[in-house]
C-alpha cells in the first residue's frame, strides 16, 4: 500500500484532496497543519479552503486519533503525521515549512513506508527527487492540453453534400460523431459551408447568427463567427472562449452582451469578473474604494468596454454613455470573482475573463452562482497563467472545457488567430 504525503499547496488546491486517493494510506504531516492555520482568517479561496479541510479533519476526529491512523469510506487510511525529524542533509535549511514536509516524507521512507511525496510545488518536487523521494504533481483535475477539445474541426464533403445541407438547411454526415453544439468548417474544393451540430436534430445545421454585428462589432475570422453562434444563443448558457492574445474572445463576449442587455433586454444586467493575480510583482496595497481598487485591476475589461462605448454600433459618431453611466444604472457590474461567492445571479450576461488564472475549485464555485435564465461566458489563453500553482493542463479553464464538453447547454471555440494587430499575431507566433 503506497503511503501519499500531501503538501499544503495540494489541499489549498482541493480541499478534498486528502479524500482522493482510494484505497492508500494519506499522511498530513503537522507543518500543513501549521500552515493551514495561517489561511483560515483570509477571505479568499484559500482561506475557504483552509476552513473546509480543518473541518474534514475534525469530522474524521471523531472517527478515532489523527495522530494513529483513521479509516477513509473508500477503503484507505488517514494519519496527521507530527514526527519531521527525517534527517535532511545539511544543506537544506531546517527552519523552512517545506523542508519540515519533506522531512516528515523522510522519516517515513525510512520507517518502511511506501512514499509517494504530492506536491505542486516544481522546487519542492526538484528537492525531493534529489532526496530519493518518489514524488508527483497532483493530477486529478488535469487534463491533456494537446488533445483539448476545441469547439470546431474541418470536414472533407462533396459538392452534392454542401447542396443538400443549403437546401434542407440540415444534414448528417454518416461516420462522423459530433459533440453537441460543436462547429464544422465544411469543404469541398472551391465550395465550403459553416455549420453548428444541433443534438435535437441530430444533424449539422447552418449557423444562424455568425454573420451578426453585436453593438456594431463585425465578425472578422471564422473562429468570430463561431463565437457569435453560442454568445446569442440563448439555449447555450454555458460558454468558453479559449485561445491566443488578441484573438477577440473578451471583445466578442461584451459586444453580444450589451447587446443583449441594453437593447434587445434580455438579460437583467452585464456582470463582468476577473481574478485578482498580478502578472510579476504585485504593487502593493491600493488605496480608495473597492471600486477603485478594482479600477487597477481590471484595465483589460475598461479598455473594451471605452472602445465599444466610443463608438456605438459601428457609426463614427460619439456617444454620452459611459462605464460610469452604466454602472450607476445598474446595467453594468464590475466584480473580482473573489466576491461571487455565496451570491445568487438570475437573468445576467456573466462574463469572467482571465479565467485560466482560476483552480477547478474556484470555477465549480462561480458556475453554480448562475440563477435562473443567467448566461455564463469564460474566457481566457491557458498559456498566460499567472497562478503559480497552475499550469496549461490543470487550471479550472480547461477542466470545465474538457468536463463539459458534450452537454447540450454548453458551446466552446478555441481561437487560433490574434485580430489586435500585426505586431500582436507576430509575438504570438514568435514569442
Amino acid at each position: 500500500m503506497k503511503t501519499f504525503v500531501l503538501d499544503t499547496n495540494v489541499i489549498l488546491h482541493d480541499p478534498l484532496a486528502m479524500f482522493a486517493f482510494q484505497g492508500s494510506r494519506v499522511v498530513i504531516p503537522m507543518p500543513v497543519i501549521e500552515e493551514l492555520d495561517t489561511f483560515k482568517r483570509n477571505n479568499d479561496e484559500r482561506g475557504r479552503s483552509a476552513r473546509l479541510v480543518a473541518r474534514k479533519l475534525d469530522e474524521l476526529r471523531k472517527k478515532g486519533k489523527l495522530s494513529e491512523w483513521v479509516d477513509l469510506e473508500h477503503g484507505g487510511k488517514l494519519k496527521v503525521e507530527i514526527q519531521v525529524s527525517g534527517g535532511l542533509p545539511s544543506s537544506f535549511s531546517q527552519h523552512t515549512k517545506d523542508n519540515e514536509i519533506l522531512s516528515c516524507a523522510q522519516f517515513l521512507r525510512k520507517q518502511g513506508e511506501n512514499v509517494v511525496f504530492i506536491s505542486k510545488d516544481i522546487n519542492l518536487r526538484i528537492k525531493a527527487e534529489a532526496l530519493g523521494l518518489e514524488t508527483q504533481d497532483y493530477e486529478k483535475s488535469k487534463v491533456d492540453i494537446d488533445v483539448l477539445y476545441a469547439g470546431w474541426r474541418e470536414a472533407a464533403v462533396d459538392t452534392a453534400f454542401i447542396d443538400r445541407f443549403y437546401k434542407d438547411h440540415k444534414a448528417a454526415l454518416p461516420g462522423v460523431e459530433f459533440k453537441p453544439n460543436e462547429f464544422a468548417i465544411l469543404k469541398s474544393g472551391s465550395q465550403s459551408a459553416l455549420a453548428r451540430f444541433d443534438a435535437k436534430a441530430a444533424a449539422l445545421v447552418p449557423v444562424a447568427k455568425s454573420d451578426s454585428a453585436p453593438w456594431g462589432v463585425k465578425p472578422l475570422n471564422t473562429e468570430q463567427r463561431f463565437a457569435l453562434e453560442l454568445l446569442l444563443n440563448k439555449d447555450i448558457q454555458l460558454v468558453t472562449l479559449v485561445g491566443v492574445p488578441g484573438s477577440g474572445k473578451t471583445l466578442m463576449a461584451l459586444a453580444a452582451g450589451l447587446q443583449q442587455t441594453l437593447e434587445e433586454k434580455v438579460y437583467r444586467r452585464i456582470l463582468v469578473g476577473r481574478p485578482v493575480v498580478a502578472v510579476g510583482h504585485d504593487i502593493g496595497f491600493l488605496p480608495g474604494t473597492k471600486q477603485e481598487k478594482l479600477t487597477n485591476w481590471m484595465g483589460a475589461i475598461y479598455d473594451n468596454l471605452s472602445f465599444l462605448l466610443e463608438r456605438p454600433k459601428g457609426s463614427l459618431e460619439t456617444t454620452d454613455m459611459d462605464i460610469q453611466m452604466l454602472i450607476e444604472d445598474g446595467s453594468l457590474e464590475i466584480e473580482a470573482v473573489t466576491y461571487l461567492r455565496g451570491r445568487s445571479l438570475p437573468n445576467l450576461y456573466i462574463i469572467i475573463d482571465d479565467a485560466q488564472n482560476l483552480t477547478p475549485h474556484e470555477v465549480k464555485t462561480i458556475i453554480s452562482r448562475a440563477g435562473k435564465g443567467a448566461k455564463i461566458i469564460l474566457t481566457g489563453d491557458p498559456y498566460q497563467i499567472d497562478n503559480y500553482y497552475l499550469d496549461a493542463s490543470s487550471n479550472g479553464l480547461t477542466y470545465l472545457v474538457e468536463r463539459f464538453k458534450g452537454q447540450p447547454t454548453f458551446g466552446h471555440v478555441t481561437f487560433t488567430k490574434s485580430e489586435r494587430s500585426p505586431l500582436a499575431a507576430l509575438a504570438s507566433d514568435l514569442l
